[in-house]
């Protein structure tokens, strides 16, 4: 079984290779930016990177998600760090929200996921795509915004975001331009279907071309066009370490005395909370954009997270949730199996200890143009114009869901997509669970499925458009469950009927007004814990 499984990620490692590469390259400047956003060390991103790279890949049972730092949470942790006072104490925090959010996988809360309409999870989808294009336009043209705003679809909207795009333009970097529209250019080409077959697009990914193309750029133009360089605040900054055991003595465990501090327990609960949302609102995504359509169990991936953030809180890390945007990223270069996921940790580890003053060498316009070229394909015109297509059952809860989340948070988007979807869905079963035919003073009312207090309405309406001196039949046998509320409905309109010489007939109406039990029963597959 073991030996089935090496050669099943052997097989894919040469698609998982290059989609790792450039998740860490994504992911780099990302976890230092979170961590600085979130007011803790930057050694505490690296850290929650690394675990989620290198520990909760193996223990999710996702293929392709990406865990580590996220930006939903920088707001949370500032405030919790501020609050407690000691970084350390925060710490405890951390370890402590871990242990919710294993409690949660046991009791199989990851059933929560579930609820989230395709159409609200596609909005939600491009709604990070375009917020995506707007935070990475200043990085693009040189402009040093925030590190948070490059993945931030919680706290950041649409107003801090045009703003700063706004704020950018009136102070680019020509240098920054260059490499980005250049970058831009290298990956267009390699994704032409005629590029795509030559040797070469299949063993350099384009993303590795864009960073050896702006890491060139930047040499010719520090010795050749001073003008043309890029300054340093929009170059990858990592820290350096004298030596690689440096690294190892950088972690800090937490300060468990504060365990005694009253609000420790209330952070750590809503750190588990936002970030089990956020990791199910991200599994549910990536499902939907995994080519081979896979489903990951949710529960496991709450344990996974929960593991992962004991182990990142006790080494000093930030929490960590799945993100969306490294997954997204994953997928779209090509990631087939979780060691795409793993290669990205383990290549944060190597650089962090050994290269980073090559990776200092890295332009953010490099990595600007990869995450702009993924929000395209997140929010593309054809996916709006497909769900159109679908009709506005569809179409409403997608733009809407794309407009709350972009004028709001992650969040506070999902529920108003839900809440649409909700309704649509309400209605849909409002007008198809009655249906009434006309014959003449014949009358046929079908109950097509189940029927609830929701559908009484509808039947009361129906009733009265029946003239007198009329037959009508209700034809119950399609729906297994009639509510008390129908069935009296139906029995107030047999006691009235005779007053207008209306004559009845009843098709399995009665003996439905309690769901069989064993209709009831839900199976739980073990498979899915």
């Amino acid at each position: 079984m073991i030996h089935k499984h090496v050669q099943f990620y052997l097989h894919h490692l040469k698609d998982d290779l290059p989609a790792g590469i450039v998740v860490f390259l994504v992911a780099l400047p990302l976890c230092l930016g979170i961590a600085m956003a979130s007011g803790a060390p930057l050694f505490s991103g690296l850290i929650a990177g690394l675990v989620g790279g290198i520990i909760v890949s193996w223990l999710s049972g996702s293929q392709l998600s990406v865990s580590g730092p996220a930006a939903g949470l920088t707001v949370i942790v500032f405030n919790a760090i501020e609050k407690i006072g000691n970084y350390q104490g925060f710490l405890v925090a951390c370890v402590l929200a871990g242990v919710i959010q294993l409690i949660l996988g046991y009791l199989r809360a990851g059933i929560i996921g579930a609820f989230f309409p395709a159409a609200v999870i596609k909005g939600m989808l491009a709604a990070i795509g375009l917020i995506l294009i707007i935070k990475q336009i200043p990085h693009a043209i040189g402009f040093h915004g925030s590190y948070e705003g490059d993945e931030s679809y919680m706290k950041e909207t649409a107003s801090s975001s045009f703003g700063e795009l706004f704020d950018a333009l009136q102070g680019v970097s020509h240098g920054s331009i260059v490499i980005s529209i250049v970058s831009l250019l290298i990956l267009i080409v390699w994704e032409l279907s005629w590029f795509k077959k030559l040797k070469l697009a299949k063993l350099i990914p384009g993303p590795l071309v864009v960073v050896m193309w702006g890491i060139g750029f930047q040499l010719w133009a520090s010795t050749h066009a001073p003008a043309w360089s890029i300054s340093t605040e929009h170059m990858v900054n990592l820290p350096i370490f004298a030596q690689a055991s440096d690294f190892f003595n950088s972690f800090m465990l937490p300060d468990f005395n504060y365990l005694s501090n009253p609000s420790i327990y209330s952070i750590a609960f809503t750190i588990a909370i936002i970030a089990s949302l956020e990791t199910l609102l991200s599994l549910e995504a990536v499902d939907k954009l995994d080519p081979l359509k896979r489903v990951a169990p949710t529960n496991r991936e709450l344990k996974a997270q929960g593991a992962g953030n004991i182990i990142s809180g006790m080494l000093g890390g930030i929490p960590i949730t799945a993100v969306i945007v490294r997954s997204a990223a994953n997928i779209n270069y090509g990631g087939q199996t979780k060691m795409s996921c793993f290669i990205h940790g383990l290549c944060l580890l190597l650089s962090v200890m050994y290269l980073p003053d090559y990776l200092n060498t890295i332009p953010l316009a490099c990595l600007a143009a990869i995450l702009l070229q993924t929000g395209y394909k997140l929010a593309k015109p054809a996916l709006f114009i497909e769900y159109y297509k679908k009709g506005k059952s569809q179409f409403y809860p997608f733009v809407i869901t794309v407009i709350a989340i972009i004028s709001t948070d992650l969040l506070k988007g999902m529920v108003v997509g839900v809440v649409i979807g909700l309704f649509f869905v309400i209605k849909t079963n409002y007008d198809a669970a009655i249906t009434m035919i006309q014959d003449g003073n014949k009358y046929t009312i079908v109950l097509n499925k189940d029927v609830s207090f929701l559908n009484k309405a509808l039947l009361r309406k129906f009733i009265l458009l029946i003239q007198t001196n009329s037959r009508v039949i209700i034809d119950a046998s399609k729906t297994r469950f009639i509510d008390h509320d129908i069935f009296e409905l139906i029995e107030d309109f047999k006691a009235s009927a005779a007053d207008d010489n209306i004559i009845i007939e009843l098709i399995d109406v009665y003996g439905k007004e309690v769901i069989p039990k064993h209709e009831s029963l839900i199976i739980i597959n073990e498979a899915s814990k």
